[in-house]
Parts: structure tokens; C-alpha cells; sequence
């Protein structure tokens, strides 16, 4: 029996992200004897490439196969409808049939709106990997005529006004994560941070991961960090922002230095940009705030708690589907920074609350969120879509 062949593009001019991450695990987990993945990077190889060869995947790189524009977020290279619909389409066609995949799973915004017509077009399968907004415009006005497969990583990121009913071809799945590397130990990796940043002993460490978009407000992150630092006066707060600006243009980083001077937090706000691997940080700071608004599923909440750091989220987007308020967790009144204050106060004076928290959030997602389901899901997906050849 021949291997479905599955085709992932990615546009190879962006950071690395948690979409980039769950898909890339994904396609190196995959059983070999019932699939053959194949990664094509367009124009670059970038840190979705670097990532890939890290975890021993081919890839190949469409240097002549520039994307379409789109209109937030331009990058260099990019070209307008007109030579994407007289030029580019033809040619993604012509790639797909050289590739031969009976699949083409896409995974980032732009990629589902460039590869679905000509996956159409050239007869093969489409699956859109949906991991933004409900409301974005792609899921809810082509992906139902252009997609044989929706698959989201959350209910909330269901799409919310589809142009026609996607319920037989609509799935959720969840991100997978890889559980099976050792934890570091907390004392360790709270004790490296305080060293490498010359901080006092008794630090408050609040830590905020991912990609720095609007999506996930950063800025909220440094004004919550300042209401914290003067509802706890007697202790030095610090907070470290951990990730890198997607978009070229962004202005993220030197935004959330303003609001920190703003705030006359400066010294206690720290950018700390993109690290790899994140995992002794993750674990070293004290607590983990989520401002994000609209977050389908983060992959770096789901991170925190394995690692045993308590997550204080906003209770939105797919936040509330991965934690139980007060139990695995604690969610908080989107966009009110001051709203983190309470729970970090319970979780710091309450004996033994962030043990419990941390073990409860450690249970609860080791059960829920392994890789293996994950891939067990997929799986299932792609045979219905391609049924193996013999």
C-alpha cells in the first residue's frame, strides 16, 4: 500500500511560531508506512526551516514562487492579484502536480488564500489548518467552498459565519505537545534567570510568551506588570517579555518600552526577544500572564502549566477551554490589567495554592494534550480525505 502523500507549504519569510511549531511536530510524527509528508518553504528558509532541520525534516524551497499580498501585513517579494491570478496560479498548479500530494494541508493565514484555489484547480485535497480568529474573512468566505477539511484547535476558533454549513467537514483538534522531555527543576531555572539578569532574591518573576502581535497584546502585559509592582510595593517586580516581531514593520517591541517608561517601570520590564529552546524560562519564572484577546488555542499556556508554572489568563478566545478557574488556573477580565492582581496575590499568600495549582494544571494537560492524540486525530482525518492506495 502506497503512503498518502501530504504537501505543507509555508511562506518561509516569518518568525517561528506556534502554528509553525505544532505543524512541523506534527509532520515529524507522523508513521511513515501510512504517510509521506512533504515541507515547501516559498522564497526562504528562514526559522520555519531552521526548525524543521532541527527536527531531521526535508524540506524544499520555491525560490521563483512568491505569495500574494496581503494587505496588513506586505512583506518584500510579495505580488499583487493580477500576477497571482495571470501568473502564480499556474504555476502553483504546475507545482502541485510535479509534488504529486494527494493532500495539502496549509497552516498560516496568507498560505490557506494562496494554495486553496489552486489545490481546487489542480483536483487534489485541501484541509485549512484554522488557528486565528473566528471572524477572519479566509474561513468564513472560502475555506467552506475551496476546503474538503476545517480543522481548528479550539471551539472558540470555530468559524463564526461561514458562507455555507461546514458541519460535516468541520474538526477540532487540538495542538499537540511533546511531553516527554525531562521538567527542569523550578529552584534551578528561577535561580539562572535571577543570575543572567542580575536580579534580587526575592523577585517577583511574571513571565509572558509568544510572538509579538496585537493578538496577543504585549502592551497589556507591561501595564499589568505595573499595576502588580504597586499593589506589591514591598517586593521588586519584574517582568520578561519572551518572543520576537512576526511582521517587518512592527512596532511592538519599542511600544511596550514606551508604555514601561510610561509607567515608570522601565528597569522592571525586560525584552527579553526570541529564545530557543524556552523551556528553563518557562519554568524558572513565578507565574505566566496571558493578555491575549481572541487567542484560538496558545501553545504557550499548555507549555507553562506542564512545566509547572501557574498560568493567569484572560478569559477569552480558547483561554477557557484549556483552564479550569481556580482549579488549573485562573482567568481574569480581558483587556483590565489590574485584574491580574488578585489571583497573583492568592497564588503568593495562599499556603500551598501554587503547588495545588501547579499540579492540577501539570494533571490536567499531561491527560489532555499529548502528542500522540494528536497525531492519532490527524491521521484519521487524512484517511478519510485520501484513503490509502494500494
Amino acid at each position: 500500500m502506497s503512503p498518502t502523500r501530504i504537501l505543507f507549504p509555508f511562506a518561509g519569510n516569518t518568525g517561528l511560531g506556534g502554528s509553525h511549531v505544532s505543524a512541523l511536530d506534527l509532520i515529524a510524527g507522523l508513521d511513515r508506512d501510512r504517510f509521506a509528508p512533504m515541507i515547501l518553504l516559498h522564497q526562504h528558509a528562514g526559522r520555519v526551516g531552521e526548525y524543521a532541520a532541527d527536527l531531521g525534516l526535508d524540506f524544499e524551497i520555491a525560490e521563483n514562487l512568491p505569495l500574494l499580498r496581503s494587505r496588513n501585513s506586505p512583506r518584500k517579494g510579495d505580488v499583487g492579484m493580477a500576477r497571482y491570478a495571470l501568473v502564480n496560479l499556474r504555476r502553483m498548479v504546475a507545482e502541485i502536480r510535479r509534488l504529486d500530494p494527494q493532500i495539502i494541508h496549509t497552516n498560516e493565514g496568507r498560505i490557506h488564500t494562496n494554495w486553496a484555489l489552486p489545490t481546487r484547480l489542480a483536483g487534489r485535497r485541501h484541509l485549512w489548518h484554522h488557528r486565528q480568529d473566528p471572524r477572519a474573512f479566509g474561513v468564513n468566505k472560502l475555506a467552506p467552498l475551496l476546503s474538503d477539511q476545517i480543522v481548528s484547535v479550539s471551539y472558540f476558533a470555530r468559524p463564526a459565519a461561514p458562507i455555507r454549513n461546514i458541519d460535516n467537514r468541520f474538526a477540532v483538534v487540538r495542538s499537540p505537545f511533546d511531553f516527554s522531555a525531562a521538567i527542569p527543576a523550578k529552584a534551578a531555572a528561577r535561580q539562572a534567570i535571577l543570575t543572567e539578569m542580575g536580579l534580587p532574591a526575592d523577585s517577583l518573576l511574571l513571565g509572558w510568551f509568544g510572538t509579538l502581535t496585537e493578538r496577543k497584546k504585549p502592551t497589556r502585559f507591561v501595564e499589568a506588570v505595573a499595576e502588580i509592582a504597586r499593589a506589591m510595593p514591598d517586593r521588586p517586580v519584574h517582568g520578561l517579555l519572551f518572543g520576537g516581531e512576526v511582521e517587518t514593520h512592527s512596532a511592538l517591541n519599542r511600544r511596550c518600552a514606551e508604555r514601561a517608561a510610561a509607567a515608570g517601570i522601565a528597569p522592571n520590564i525586560h525584552l527579553m526577544g526570541f529564545r530557543s529552546p524556552l523551556t528553563h524560562y518557562m519554568a524558572g519564572v513565578d507565574v505566566s500572564l496571558v493578555t491575549a484577546l481572541n487567542e484560538p488555542f496558545g501553545r504557550t499556556l499548555i507549555e507553562s502549566m506542564h512545566l509547572g508554572t501557574p498560568v493567569i489568563a484572560t478569559a477569552h478566545g480558547g483561554n477557557p477551554e484549556a483552564i479550569t478557574d481556580g482549579q488549573t488556573g485562573f482567568l481574569v477580565e480581558p483587556e483590565s490589567p489590574a485584574a491580574f492582581i488578585a489571583p497573583l496575590r492568592r497564588l503568593m499568600e495562599t499556603p500551598g495554592l501554587y503547588d495545588r495549582i501547579a499540579q492540577a494544571a501539570r494533571t490536567d494537560v499531561t491527560a489532555k494534550y499529548g502528542r500522540e492524540t494528536h497525531i492519532r486525530q490527524m491521521s484519521e482525518i487524512y484517511d478519510r480525505l485520501s484513503p490509502p492506495r494500494a
